[in-house]
């Protein structure tokens, strides 16, 4: 399966000091704004995503069809082919996309350890 880009997804009480925190580690923003309570965050190849009051707990994202600078790709699998699979493996989805949809859609999973995995699709 091609997952598309990878970040951590995090819940944070404060999205302000959240960024100056990260901005300390070497991150700069990379898309988002404190007006839509989340900032997505990069430092090299590598994304976080601060979100506040938006879930609870922490996920993986993956983003079929982006690369790690939200480059949309020429070929993926589309998250509902991703989602396909992952029933045939007879996984439990906690959120599915509609199969009958196209574009943008997503989805989750919880791994043996409760910890979720969001496939998030924007293209």
């Amino acid at each position: 399966m091609k997952l598309g880009a990878f970040s951590v997804s995090l819940s944070v009480k404060d999205l302000t000091l959240s960024k100056k925190f990260y901005e300390k580690l070497g991150f700069t923003v990379f898309a988002g704004s404190p007006e839509q309570n989340y900032l997505i965050m990069k430092n090299e190849k590598t994304l976080i995503g601060l979100f506040q009051g938006m879930f609870e707990g922490n996920l993986m994202t993956f983003n079929p069809g982006w690369d790690q600078d939200a480059n949309t790709l020429d070929t993926y699998d589309d998250v509902r082919d991703i989602q396909k699979k992952m029933k045939a493996e007879q996984l439990t989805l906690i959120q599915e996309a509609d199969e009958s949809s196209e574009g943008p859609a997503s989805m989750m999973v919880a791994d043996p350890d409760g910890n979720m995995i969001l496939i998030d699709q924007h293209v």
